[in-house]
């Protein structure tokens, strides 16, 4: 479970296993360990899983106390730079989503197959409206408890990543994915997205799925946002990696 030095933080990371690289990208607030309770049964086989912990999420820090999905691409390209992978393949929740889809677009060669939950190509209103209450300010004991188990660098950390998360509300040039710039990805993209998805509603997803050449759509039904949780885990995993094995990148 190392730490690197990259674009001015401490980057945390695990990298695990043998096979064709594999990134996972937690979701905004979360750690790279959440994807546990996704792949409940461990790792997918035949794959070298990379899971980091994004900018100032988790054991991750971010000296800068700016957060943009943008920079967080660029964050994740140096990862891979500094491991030396040339081609991943990548499964994004929201935040992670929202990073990959910047990383697919800024270095299209770099990602060979994706998958993109629950995400979007620039904010709804009703999103923004959300963001607008995110505060630790109402938190409850059991509430402080759990976020300084999982955002290990004290509490100025956890609400400097709520502020950060909040502020994404007044941004509109990070998120501003156009169908000709997502036409501009080469990744084999499979999207999947929850028809109950209060944040971003599934018109946004068949957007991309319209405008990336190389795609797919998978609407859950009666699912809301992340849809790859409890019981959705086991046919998302299923089909996630099904979706990857259909062509293995090299490192």
């Amino acid at each position: 479970m190392p730490d690197i030095d990259v674009n001015g933080f401490q980057l945390h990371y695990e990298d695990r296993g043998e096979g064709p690289p594999l990134l996972l990208l937690h979701g905004g607030t979360g750690i790279g360990a959440d994807w546990q309770h996704v792949f409940t049964a461990g790792d997918p086989d035949g794959f070298r899983v990379i899971v980091p912990d994004l900018r100032g999420h988790g054991r991750s820090t971010n000296p800068s106390k700016e957060f943009t999905f943008r920079q967080s691409a660029n964050d994740m390209l140096a990862l891979l730079d500094r491991l030396g992978i040339r081609r991943a393949n990548a499964i994004g929740l929201s935040a992670g989503a929202k990073t990959l889809l910047h990383m697919a677009t800024r270095q299209p060669l770099r990602v060979d197959a994706m998958v993109l939950v629950s995400a979007t190509p620039y904010f709804p209103a009703q999103v923004r409206a959300a963001m607008a209450q995110l505060t630790v300010d109402s938190f409850s004991d059991a509430e402080w408890a759990t976020a300084r188990q999982r955002h290990v660098h004290g509490d100025d950390q956890i609400r400097m990543l709520y502020d950060q998360m909040r502020g994404l509300k007044d941004s509109h040039d990070d998120m501003a994915f156009t169908p000709p710039l997502l036409g501009t990805i080469a990744a084999r993209t499979l999207i999947v997205h929850g028809d109950r998805d209060p944040l971003y509603p599934v018109e946004l997803a068949i957007e991309m799925y319209r405008s990336i050449p190389e795609s797919a759509l998978w609407v859950v039904p009666n699912a809301g946002h992340g849809p790859v949780f409890g019981p959705l885990a086991a046919p998302f995993v299923e089909t996630a990696v099904s979706f990857l094995g259909g062509r293995h990148s090299g490192t």
